[in-house]
């Protein structure tokens, strides 16, 4: 089935429609992004169940964007009656030429920024889904959820506790100018398992996910995810401490994801170009990376939790090579810093509500493939680890120093698993170095799109990441 386009924003798109037509002849540009999304949590533990009507996704509101000599400005609301509308647009005017007076009247330093195009565009976006979020038997899901939680704490005497999520949103969001017109309607869906396990002195956990852009039946597939879950909660219990230095190392796809995603994400989103905040800008053209690593960012590259057909400033989605056999080909940009910068945007404007500023985002961020085998690539390691899991990751654009929280690393030793495990571990280096040391790739890829990204320690924002296994040199502590 087709995820249907909200009623609500189709109901008050004429009403929207006379809005814009109210406002046009005062400004040189206007845009209004309408959202409506709605979803599920659930979420059991041992000693609890809650089930919300909400996530980190769900809004209902409207923006308008408007531009007047070479200013931009914004006005959000989330309560509209469409037979209103003129009442609403005189509100709006008020509102944004006081916002613009200010500016000029303070004499505040602004960016030159041009006028955004508005080249016709019309269309209309229902993706696949077996099953909506408000349509979900909430009742059999908490069942489904609860027996999965037990089945974890009957697996093993270690097991004191195992918390299972899930959530699922249905997003529908309408972009309209003077002669654009487009309309999506998706829906994705994430669920994980974290049982803990104690030994008496220490306790530890596991983490199994899943992630994509579907509907709650993605939810069936988390007891595939239940064994390892366990598994790797126990196997910490032993885990030592790993010896600082640098080891050749092989990531697994989730870590590589994360590399992925830290390395070259918010190094490369080009608003950070405008404020000179990242090292990147310099590097277009350049070697960052060996010959093995090619990589995309962009809605279109991937089908995950970060998919979609259009960005919040209505430029269409798109798949952007950033990195091509190790040379910077580009970053990702939002349309005011693509104006900015005399480039053009590549569909990465996200806001993390209809009440928050469009950034830079990143979508689906992902490693190509190569063509080897993970035996092949554990077999040329005289002596190192497989590293797996992730817990966080941070990065400096501005000195590409990047540091990434892991969840265990395998000791391989004379190119065999010996079955011994560390944990944590952190993983330093230099983005060039880090990259410039890929030698292997496996030919499988992965993408992960459990969790989500903040811009510095703010605005939160949906994204997936992901590629092969991936050997190289690596700083470990």
């Amino acid at each position: 089935m087709k995820a249907p386009f909200s009623p609500y924003l189709a109901g008050i798109k004429p009403g929207l429609r006379a809005l814009l037509g109210a406002l046009q002849p005062h400004f040189e540009y206007l845009s209004l992004l309408a959202t409506d999304s709605k979803g599920l949590a659930v979420r059991v533990s041992r000693h609890a169940k809650s089930v919300a009507s909400s996530t980190m996704t769900t809004e209902r509101g409207v923006v308008v964007r408007a531009a007047k000599n070479g200013l931009y400005s914004e006005y959000a609301f989330n309560r509209f009656d469409p037979e209103k509308a003129d009442e609403k647009a005189d509100e709006i005017l008020a509102a944004l030429n006081a916002q613009f007076a200010l500016l000029e009247a303070t004499g505040t330093a602004v960016y030159d920024t041009p006028l955004l195009p508005d080249e016709p565009e019309t269309l209309f976006v229902e993706k696949e889904t077996a099953e909506m979020p408000e349509e979900t038997d909430v009742k059999a899901l908490v069942e489904k959820m609860v027996a999965l939680q037990e089945a974890a704490l009957a697996k093993d005497e270690r097991i004191i506790e195992c918390m299972v999520n899930a959530q699922s949103t249905h997003i529908s969001k309408l972009f309209l100018t003077k002669n654009r017109d487009l309309s999506q309607s998706y829906v994705y869906s994430e669920g994980v398992i974290v049982p803990f396990a104690t030994d008496g002195e220490k306790t530890v956990n596991g983490y199994q996910g899943v992630a994509d852009i579907r509907g709650p039946e993605i939810f069936d597939t988390l007891g595939d995810r239940l064994d390892k879950a366990v598994s790797t909660a126990v196997e910490l219990l032993s885990a030592g401490r790993i010896e600082p230095g640098e080891y050749d190392v092989i990531s697994s796809p989730e870590v590589s994801g994360l590399i992925a995603h830290e390395a070259f994400g918010h190094g490369v989103e080009m608003d950070m170009f405008v404020k000179d905040r990242a090292l990147g800008k310099d590097y277009i053209g350049k070697r960052v990376g060996s010959d093995y690593v090619t990589m995309h960012e962009g809605a279109l590259c991937a089908e995950n939790v970060a998919s979609y057909a259009f960005d919040d400033e209505g430029t269409l989605a798109g798949d952007v090579t950033e990195i091509d056999k190790g040379i910077l080909k580009t970053g990702v940009c939002d349309a005011l810093s693509a104006l900015r910068l005399g480039t053009v945007p590549t569909g990465n404007g996200k806001r993390e509500n209809f009440e928050h500023k469009a950034y830079t985002r990143m979508t689906n961020t992902v490693f190509d493939s190569g063509e080897s085998t993970l035996d092949e690539m554990i077999a040329s390691i005289d002596y190192g680890y497989l590293l797996e899991g992730m817990e966080s990751g941070m990065e400096d654009p501005k000195h590409w120093g990047i540091q990434c929280i892991l969840k265990l690393g395998r000791e391989i030793k004379d190119g065999k698993l010996t079955g011994k495990i560390v944990a944590p571990i952190i993983m330093t280096g230099y983005v060039p170095e880090l990259l410039g040391s890929i030698s292997m790739l496996s030919s499988d890829r992965e993408v992960f799109g459990n969790g989500g990204c903040g811009k510095g320690h703010k605005e939160w924002v949906k994204v997936s990441d992901g590629g092969p296994y991936m050997k190289m040199k690596a700083r470990l502590g």
